[in-house]
């Protein structure tokens, strides 16, 4: 069973930054090819980031959740993520109103850039 493990320092987080990009309206999705090994070789390494300019907690929270869900439905896609990348998901506004049927392709889309 594939896991999420999060970034904790900010090295890592400078580091992801600075390689590939993809932008939605929804969402901003950075990588970069594994710097640091996870604990586990099955855990994939993502940090899901809200901006406070967002709004409060609750709808931070819930935009948060909702990307989350829909990055655990493509790991049971057989190779819709590739896990020698290290990704950080930026939600936007916008993706709070959405439904999750929207924003699935969307994502599935933003990470077979990174395939490639």
């Amino acid at each position: 069973m594939v896991k999420l493990e999060s970034l904790k320092k900010s090295y890592q987080f400078k580091k992801a930054l600075k390689e590939k990009k993809f932008h939605t309206d929804y969402f901003s999705v950075f990588a970069a090819k594994n710097f640091y090994k996870p604990r586990q070789k099955s855990n994939l390494l993502i940090s899901f980031v809200m901006k406070k300019k967002i709004g409060n907690a609750v709808k931070r929270n819930k935009i948060r959740r909702k990307l989350k869900a829909i990055v655990q439905k493509l790991i049971k896609k057989k190779g819709a993520i590739n896990k020698d990348y290290t990704y950080i998901v930026f939600g936007k506004s916008n993706a709070y109103t959405q439904k999750q049927n929207v924003l699935l392709p969307l994502m599935e889309k933003s990470f077979s850039k990174f395939k490639k």
